[in-house]
């Protein structure tokens, strides 16, 4: 499946037990696997409808997916495992219980909203360890912020966790012309990150609209990324470059996220099955 063209291996494991690590890192092999982005499993929940655990390519556990959530969501009214009808549902995390509402236009769905829970934006809470690095730490009582300057380039580091952490740099030139190959992978390890971090790179186009290229924690540059265009949307939201509303412009699509600046941070877009078979043990 798909969102956006962040892709992701689903696996019915209600009725399972497996060394789910050294699954993913076999599945999502690009050349020797299925090849995702993560390895995503669908649970029974006590607290929501179902719930989901996220394991990275290299086998390390996200706390979150804001795409994979929406694919979930998919998942499960494709293979009859709710009503086809339904407009709503909830997906337990390990951050948190998403509630998802489903867009149809003629009975058709055409969209899928997640609400991602009230953005994080304490050390403590995204987590972040300043006393470990050696950049400067800027002052900003709504949002905290790091200036650091990683093979030559200098950027500031806006932080937020929603649910997983992230660390936001504006740029005024195309994210295209950004090196995130070479800065992404020193970002996600930087020191003052214990659990390392999310990194991404946007540019405002407009009040409404945002491009953006994201380094994702365990896995490399992705074609989009859901938790990491709402972390965009609430530093952006924070400094005043745009409104509730806002377009991220990732590679593998558009992504629609919303925040008042005090609420839960939703996230829209679509989620697509690709194809399905079984995997030998």
């Amino acid at each position: 499946m798909h969102g956006a063209a962040n892709d992701f291996v689903i696996v019915d494991g209600r009725n399972m037990e497996r060394d789910w690590p050294g699954l993913a890192i076999a599945v999502c092999d690009r050349h020797r696997g299925i090849g995702a982005d993560s390895l995503i499993i669908l649970l029974n929940s006590d607290k929501a409808d179902f719930a989901m655990r996220t394991f990275d390519t290299d086998g390390s556990e996200a706390e979150t997916c804001g795409n994979g959530i929406r694919c979930v969501a998919r998942y499960v009214i494709e293979k009859g495992l709710v009503s086809p009808d339904i407009k709503e549902m909830t997906i337990e995390t390990l951050a948190t219980i998403n509630k998802i509402r489903i867009e149809k236009d003629d009975g058709r769905i055409t969209k899928f909203w997640a609400k991602m829970g009230k953005p994080r934006l304490t050390a403590a809470q995204i987590p972040v360890d300043f006393k470990a690095g050696i950049g400067e730490v800027i002052d900003i009582k709504t949002m905290l912020a790091y200036k650091v300057v990683v093979e030559g380039t200098e950027l500031t580091l806006y932080l937020v966790s929603m649910g997983n952490p992230h660390a936001v740099h504006f740029t005024d030139k195309p994210v295209a012309d950004f090196p995130l190959l070479t800065i992404g992978p020193l970002v996600e390890n930087m020191s003052i990150f214990p659990n390392r971090v999310n990194f991404e790179v946007a540019r405002v186009l407009n009040k409404n609209t945002i491009e953006a290229r994201v380094w994702e924690r365990g896995v490399g540059e992705t074609m989009a990324c859901g938790s990491g265009a709402c972390a965009i949307t609430v530093a952006s939201k924070i400094r005043g470059y745009t409104v509730p509303k806002v377009d991220i412009k990732l590679r593998g699509g558009v992504l629609n996220a919303e925040w008042d600046g005090a609420g839960e941070v939703v996230l829209g877009g679509p989620a697509e099955m690709v194809f399905e078979g079984k995997w030998p043990d």
